[in-house]
């Protein structure tokens, strides 16, 4: 697929920035869990996650003391609502992966960027000055009141822009909290960058690449 969108729309936490929630989890609790079970104590952790945003918008630290609350439950662990806060804490530190800031420079003053992002006003703007290329917009869930993967989150996008789906190529790792959607919703151009987050959905209909640095091909640059 070659296209050439108004508009480069994309996941930020998870597909640009390194979203280490669970290195924040297993630092915190890996001396009470054997390695298995710090692996499933990860896997219920982002399954919460999910599950939290799910509902009625919520500031994101009731999202992470939520659902570190019933991990613990699940897992047998004593749940510390400063360790909470302190994982919450951690997310404006976080910074790129390492292909991003070359792989969105090679397209950033000739495509404008736009991150569509699951996050806090006050939070974002720390990760998105990692990234090291010109972000033209950025469509918060506190602003949208709205987390992906509803619907709400990509409509206010389009209002944002005043453009429709036919007019952006979104990008992201995630199918359950992006490109799912963005299917329901229209979006014909999608790429999928696989971190391994999640195994392959064809039936989506998306374009494949291993890292940002694919990316300006997708677009002809």
């Amino acid at each position: 697929m070659t296209v050439r969108p108004k508009f480069i729309t994309f996941d930020c936490h998870g597909t640009m920035i390194f979203f280490n929630m669970e290195g924040a989890a297993r630092d915190h609790y890996a001396e009470q869990l054997s390695p298995e079970q710090m692996d499933a104590f990860v896997a219920n952790f982002s399954a919460y996650r999910l599950d939290e945003v799910l509902g009625a918008w919520k500031p994101y630290a009731e999202v992470v003391h939520n659902a570190l609350e019933r991990t613990c439950k699940r897992n047998g662990i004593a749940f510390d609502p400063a360790v909470a806060e302190e994982i919450y804490a951690r997310v404006p530190t976080w910074g790129p992966h390492p292909d991003v800031p070359a792989g969105l420079a090679k397209i950033g003053d000739k495509i404008p960027l736009v991150a569509l992002t699951n996050s806090m006003n006050a939070q974002i703007p720390h990760n998105i000055a990692k990234l090291g290329a010109p972000i033209a917009h950025v469509c918060t869930a506190e602003s949208a009141g709205a987390y992906k993967p509803h619907m709400k989150a990509f409509e206010y996008l389009f209002d944002t822009l005043g453009c429709g789906p036919e007019d952006v190529l979104h990008v992201s790792s995630s199918f359950r909290y992006d490109l799912m959607t963005a299917h329901d919703l229209g979006i014909k151009n999608k790429v999928w960058v696989n971190r391994g987050h999640e195994p392959a959905n064809p039936y989506y209909g998306y374009t494949e690449i291993k890292d940002v640095s694919g990316l300006a091909a997708v677009v002809g640059l």
